[in-house]
């Protein structure tokens, strides 16, 4: 599998943000927690990243995504 090695990662370190955090908090704390834990692993992303969005090849929108990662 492709991106299975980078996927375990991602979900490991949400798991562990979780295990400590628990729920109940905002949005925003959980993201800055899992740049924290993404960023101990050795991954590369940005944050807050502006996407276009298309359809059939016409630019139809834009969205902010919370973590956009790089993939070497």
């Amino acid at each position: 599998m492709k991106y299975q090695d980078i996927t375990q990662k991602i979900i490991g370190a949400s798991m562990e943000v979780h295990k400590i955090l628990g729920n109940g908090f905002q949005e925003v704390i959980y993201q800055r927690a899992l740049e924290l834990e993404m960023s101990a692993m050795g991954l590369t992303f940005q944050r807050e990243f502006e996407m276009d969005i298309f359809y059939k090849g016409e630019k139809i929108g834009g969205r902010r995504v919370d973590f956009l990662l790089k993939i070497v």
